[in-house]
């Protein structure tokens, strides 16, 4: 199968403290990888770095086939080009939802198909609604953001994603803003996506829907990989007492 994503050996740092410390693992297509771990052990940063909107200090990041070396030889900063070709291949879904409150929801869907895509405005639109119709709020197309419920909202923000045809999904926490009755109707989207194939690296805490959708998991510890493997081998036998405290701490 296609490597999707391939990460090797990658650093991060903000001043004195270290965020990531040699990070390393590879996704296939249709792998769907639970990331986890205690808050402070790097997953956000991690992820914000596979969608340059944090830079590394140096290691490999190789996703959707392209293929960025960090370190000595590279840049302090990263060409434009090379940041949009890269978030053209990669969708992002955080925490806070970020669409543009000034916006209708379709409009904050069809707003970088058009610009960056050059997508005609009407096919854009007929691919929004069709993708807001997919995850279960097209009757809201017309609504701004603060008229939705948080669990719409990041429906919505997941199919704005989804508008720009990406490879890979990442996903940053996406329920830990939610009410809980609101965390379900986003996993069953997260799930039907999933079930179609689509190549995922999800931040979560939610280990009853990593356990049942998660290919793969990888669990951090202060910036390093304690443990990783098939997602089912490793909630049913953790290899690591420290992967064992968190799961019964957690669940």
């Amino acid at each position: 199968m296609t490597i999707k994503i391939n990460i090797e050996n990658l650093y991060k740092s903000f001043g004195d403290h270290a965020i990531l410390r040699g990070v390393s693992f590879s996704a296939v297509s249709g792998d769907v990888l639970a990331l986890m771990g205690s808050s402070g052990s790097g997953k956000s940063t991690l992820l914000r770095c596979l969608n340059l909107l944090t830079t590394p200090d140096s290691g490999v990041i190789e996703i959707a086939q392209q293929r960025l070396v960090f370190g000595q030889t590279l840049p302090l900063s990263l060409s434009a080009k090379q940041i949009s070709q890269l978030r053209q291949r990669v969708g992002m879904v955080f925490q806070q939802f970020n669409l543009w409150a000034h916006k209708t929801i379709l409009e904050n869907l069809i707003e970088a198909p058009i610009q960056v895509l050059k997508q005609t405005k009407k096919s854009a639109i007929a691919e929004a609604q069709q993708l807001l119709e997919k995850v279960g709020i097209l009757d809201k197309q017309h609504q701004y953001p603060v008229q939705l419920s948080g669990g719409q909202q990041q429906r919505a923000a997941i199919a704005r994603a989804l508008m720009m045809k990406p490879e890979v999904m990442l996903f940053d926490e996406p329920t830990s803003a939610l009410d809980p009755e609101m965390v379900g109707e986003v996993l069953n989207v997260m799930q039907a996506l999933a079930a179609e194939g689509m190549t995922m690296l999800i931040a979560t805490h939610e280990l009853g829907f990593a356990r049942n959708v998660a290919t793969k998991a990888i669990f951090l510890e202060q910036g390093s990989i304690v443990e990783s493997g098939k997602a089912d081998q490793m909630f049913a036998t953790p290899q690591t007492q420290r992967f064992q405290r968190f799961l019964e701490a957690v669940q």
